[in-house]
């Protein structure tokens, strides 16, 4: 109870404030969004399509002219239309799609191998980006995915490494079979100013096994199927190099950890060692990219995570393909 001789303080005021003393505005919460979630996504380059559309004409029309190389000049269109006016349209639209559709199928194969371990275990990755490249007789240089470094670890590293030429021969394999059986052979004189194309052990093994033993003067003629199983085995064959960014030399990484690197750069040098030697520079160019994006292949994320016996025997087994499917001169020209 209050105290006469100690009355209470006096109360703080009252403040009453009426709705038209203030103006509010109004808006509608039922609709807004958290201010942490970014609803609206980036958009995706185009540039993935647009190298795969390309691709696919370039290897089209590489395919539709026998495998010719093709420089995009008005005279080369001449000759284009010039081997249309000789086979025929239909012709020329059975070829190239007979060698351009395995070829791309492969070659997709092996990229969405990358691409969907790296989905698997969230390691950000661009889409498969195809090499157009219709100044070679393959009519492209194959494709790459790009992805950061130091984010995978060991075994991730090598999930995402062995996934794409696994991918890629689950296809290049019965392709090249079915286009052995469906060629003829024939006998070659081997003119100056004609051209051959080398023939990996794996390839060897198959004409064996469908046409028996050929004599010297005998070869396989290829059709649009063979060769796009050929292009798609030398690819892989060569994509197993290990050496530096390759499939190959992730997977030799993840084995030998270190002791890789060691072993890419005794590889390099005996590459430039024979090329220098042999007078041979066709795989210069690709000797220079491997040496512009490091011969060594950096850490992982984790290099300790185990990888366990299967994974090991499948690295081995991977990197051994090289050996029955690789050819040292790929395209050979009679002079």
């Amino acid at each position: 109870m209050p105290d006469k001789n100690h009355p209470l303080p006096p109360p703080d005021p009252v403040i009453i404030v009426q709705p038209q003393d203030y103006q509010t505005e109004v808006k509608d919460f039922s609709t807004a969004q958290p201010a942490y979630r970014n609803t609206v996504r980036p958009p995706r380059s185009k540039v993935p399509l647009i190298l795969f559309v390309v691709t696919c004409l370039s290897t089209f029309i590489v395919g539709a002219t026998h495998n010719n190389p093709f420089v995009p000049v008005p005279r080369e269109f001449a000759r284009v239309y010039d081997h249309i006016q000789l086979v025929g349209w239909t012709r020329f639209f059975i070829d190239g799609i007979s060698y351009a559709g395995p070829l791309m199928l492969i070659l997709l194969s092996h990229e969405m191998g990358h691409y969907l371990q790296s989905r698997r275990y969230h390691i950000p990755a661009t889409r498969p980006l195809f090499i157009p490249m219709p100044l070679t007789p393959f009519g492209t240089m194959g494709a790459v995915i790009l992805q950061r470094g130091g984010i995978a670890n060991r075994k991730q590293m090598f999930d995402i490494a062995v996934s794409g030429p696994l991918a890629g021969l689950v296809f290049a394999l019965p392709i090249a079979y079915w286009g052995v059986l469906q060629s003829t052979v024939a006998v070659t004189l081997k003119q100056p100013g004609t051209m051959s194309y080398g023939e990996p052990l794996i390839l060897q093994w198959m004409i064996r096994l469908v046409h028996g033993p050929l004599a010297e003067n005998q070869e396989v003629i290829l059709n649009p199927m063979l060769f796009a199983g050929w292009v798609g085995i030398f690819i892989t064959a060569l994509n197993l190099l290990p050496i530096g960014q390759l499939d190959g030399g992730h997977i030799l990484y993840t084995l030998l950890g270190k002791k890789a690197n060691l072993i890419s750069r005794l590889l390099m040098a005996s590459a430039v060692g024979y090329m220098i030697y042999a007078d041979e520079y066709g795989y210069s160019l690709l000797i220079l990219l491997l040496v512009f994006f490091g011969i060594n292949h950096p850490p992982t994320a984790d290099d300790t995570v185990p990888l366990g016996k299967t994974r090991i025997i499948t690295g081995w087994l991977t990197l051994a393909f090289f050996i029955i499917g690789f050819t040292l001169t790929p395209v050979i020209f009679y002079q």
